[in-house]
């Protein structure tokens, strides 16, 4: 890790830019770097007591809604077709209709299972702006899937490092 980002995560400023990070991987603009690394990665570097574990979900939760609300009103406002049309957004056409049929199955609750599990976190974010859900009960429902797959990977990395130390 650079020096200057190890120097940024130890200072008091380490949550705003955790929080910046969590915003754009709501967002589905850090495709570099998977979501199932981000708090594991951040209690490897921060520490995994409660009191960086508690502040840390909060930022990931808040960010991420953040992340995805930005990304659910690009999607209810422009379109598809304007999503599909530019580079920043990586998903195709023909994935995007499959989980268009997700949503249009399941409904509300298929956000929130979304974004609970693994490799389909916030994909169904630009089914329900297209759909027009409403806004406040997409906040509420991508909220808590985040919560619950944050809390998953948290867990997990606390379990497994005092487990194996």
């Amino acid at each position: 890790m650079p020096g200057w980002l190890q120097s940024l995560l130890n200072s008091e400023w380490a949550y705003v830019v955790l929080f910046g990070v969590f915003v754009l991987e709501g967002a589905m603009l850090m495709y570099f770097v998977p979501s199932e690394l981000l708090v594991p990665g951040s209690l490897a570097l921060l520490g995994h007591g409660p009191e960086e574990l508690i502040p840390l979900l909060g930022v990931a939760v808040l960010g991420a809604t953040v992340g995805q609300v930005a990304l659910f009103t690009v999607a209810k406002r422009a379109g598809r077709e304007y999503l599909l049309q530019n580079r920043w957004f990586r998903v195709s056409d023909r994935t995007l209709t499959r989980f268009d049929g997700w949503f249009d199955r399941w409904g509300g609750p298929a956000v929130t299972g979304s974004n609970a599990m693994l490799f389909t976190r916030g994909m169904l974010t630009v089914p329900a702006g297209l759909a027009k859900m409403e806004t406040t009960r997409f906040v509420v429902l991508s909220a808590l899937g985040t919560l619950l797959f944050e809390s998953a990977l948290a867990a997990l990395y606390v379990f497994g490092v005092d487990v194996l130390w």
